[in-house]
């Protein structure tokens, strides 16, 4: 269904996701700038942002996608098209073989599942490549939730649990170490990927450096990316891939909410009819705060709200924001940057309806792609 291009347009439904497609095409191109200059392949990584409804506006700018299990292999094999890289932290037996015949990349968590499926996939699909991931046991992410790399981590192989004679199975390695972080970050792990793996390194046909890589974000260092990729390139004759997920829908949309109500009790409370549990639970088991426009932190502005979810839950709370004007009953609450992460982690919690999906085309007009009811709640359970 389309709308017209006026944003604020009530055809559109409400909650809402509205990716713009302008904003979308602006990160692509930074993309198409990196690969081009550096050599690196460019992944689409399906955990972060997995709106297929986009993904022919996304393919002449990336290489394929990495997938986490078989029904991201699904989506990316039957709307992508291109190179599919898998990789899970334990595959299962009975998925193997349907995982193994669509993909190119399959890498493996640890030495067990590579000596297990290594052959077994091979016998599947002789033209897959295999990788093992491995832990470079360094990061700088900005909590130890985020880190793939800290104490006790399942993710990845270290040097101490290597078993250096599987690696006659492989094709490549993979590490994965950043969290939304800049071309200095990589630096550093880098080198300690080096120090730790380097007498493996120049073995391999491909070396995969994971996604975190913030890549859309302004001040990245885009510069310095490359000249780290082509000395890599450079020194190992090997290709190089790299997994954003983040970074292709950063900036690109947002939620549109409604106020349904205003409750006081001790503070103003507003409800939408969106929730923080089931649409936004980042915002809940992260440290993260969404953007909300024309708002600011509680107290700057004349006007604060605690903006809370229409479920059960006591703590279904998006957080404290100011507002220039008093907020009314049937006003628009707009979170921003909302592509990347919150729609592939969003649920039917409490029965509340999953936001519809809209996309802002280039020529300004707006898609309704997609909307939920009943039976998407029911056919879950």
């Amino acid at each position: 269904m389309k709308t017209t291009n006026n944003l604020s347009n009530p055809s559109l439904p409400s909650p809402c996701w509205l990716l713009e497609e302008q904003k979308l095409q602006q990160n692509l191109e930074i993309i198409a700038t990196i690969k081009h200059e550096s050599g690196a392949k460019v992944l689409l990584a399906l955990k972060g942002y997995a709106l297929w409804q986009s993904f022919p506006l996304l393919k002449p700018y990336l290489d394929g996608c990495c997938a986490s299990g078989l029904h991201e292999a699904l989506l990316a094999d039957e709307t992508f098209s291109k190179e599919l890289h898998t990789y899970a932290p334990a595959f299962k037996a009975e998925e193997l073989e349907q995982i193994a015949r669509i993909s190119h990349h399959l890498v493996f968590n640890s030495p067990y599942q590579l000596k297990k499926f290594a052959t077994q996939a091979k016998a599947i699909n002789p033209t897959l490549s295999i990788g093992l991931r491995i832990n470079p046991e360094y990061s700088q992410a900005p909590k130890e939730i985020y880190n793939p790399c800290g104490v006790y981590s399942r993710l990845g192989t270290t040097l101490a649990n290597l078993d250096p004679t599987l690696l006659s199975l492989c094709d490549g390695l993979h590490f994965h170490a950043l969290c939304e972080e800049d071309s200095s970050a990589l630096e550093q792990v880098l080198q300690a990927f080096e120090a730790k793996f380097g007498a493996y390194i120049g073995k391999m046909k491909w070396i995969n450096f994971g996604g975190g890589h913030h890549l859309t974000k302004e001040g990245y260092d885009i510069k310095k990316l490359i000249r780290l990729i082509k000395e890599f390139k450079a020194r190992y004759g090997v290709e190089v891939y790299l997994e954003p997920g983040e970074a292709i829908g950063w900036e690109t949309g947002t939620l549109r909410t409604t106020v349904l109500d205003i409750v006081h009790n001790g503070i103003d409370i507003a409800i939408l009819d969106s929730s923080a549990e089931a649409h936004m639970p980042d915002t809940i088991l992260m440290p993260y705060r969404a953007e909300v426009r024309g708002a600011k932190a509680p107290q700057l502005l004349p006007y604060t709200y605690r903006l809370a979810g229409n479920t059960c839950l006591a703590g279904d709370i998006m957080g404290d924001y100011s507002f220039e004007k008093p907020l009314e009953r049937g006003d628009s609450v707009i979170f921003e940057d909302q592509m990347h992460y919150t729609m592939v982690k969003a649920t039917t919690f409490n029965g509340i309806n999953l936001p519809a999906i809209a996309i802002q085309r280039l020529d300004g007009s707006i898609d309704i792609v997609k909307e939920f009811g009943y039976n998407d709640f029911k056919e879950r359970l």
